[in-house]
């Protein structure tokens, strides 16, 4: 590859960043306006045992929008450029995206844990 094509498949990837990223958060702000449920914050808070009470659901939808775009956006710019068949880049986007998911929302569960939303032990009746 050339520099110029990783340069415009990176600028593409950001064009695709932010697009998914503005679509995402205000679906997610919506939800939360409209005390629907967001997935992404049920999801976290049965895993880790969080307190829903203490999180600051803003911040989360905000974050949580930032994780998503950012897989969508990687996933799709990658399978895009590899030159294999459709059927690969279909089977390697689908173990790509559910790896990233599982560690990228692993890794936001335990940095919401360490910042001390967790219910302690004695709650956990």
């Amino acid at each position: 590859m050339e520099l110029k094509e990783i340069l415009f498949n990176c600028f593409l990837m950001l064009v695709f960043f932010l697009i998914i990223f503005v679509v995402i958060y205000f679906i997610n702000l919506w939800k939360f306006k409209n005390k629907k449920t967001i997935g992404e914050v049920k999801y976290l808070v049965n895993k880790f045992n969080l307190i829903e009470k203490k999180l600051k659901i803003r911040k989360m939808i905000l974050w949580i929008s930032i994780i998503d775009a950012f897989i969508i956006a990687f996933v799709g710019t990658f399978i895009s450029i590899l030159p294999v068949k459709f059927g690969w880049q279909f089977l390697i986007g689908f173990v790509l995206l559910f790896a990233l998911i599982y560690s990228l929302f692993e890794i936001y569960g335990r940095h919401l844990v360490n910042k001390g939303y967790q219910k302690e032990r004695n709650e956990r009746k």
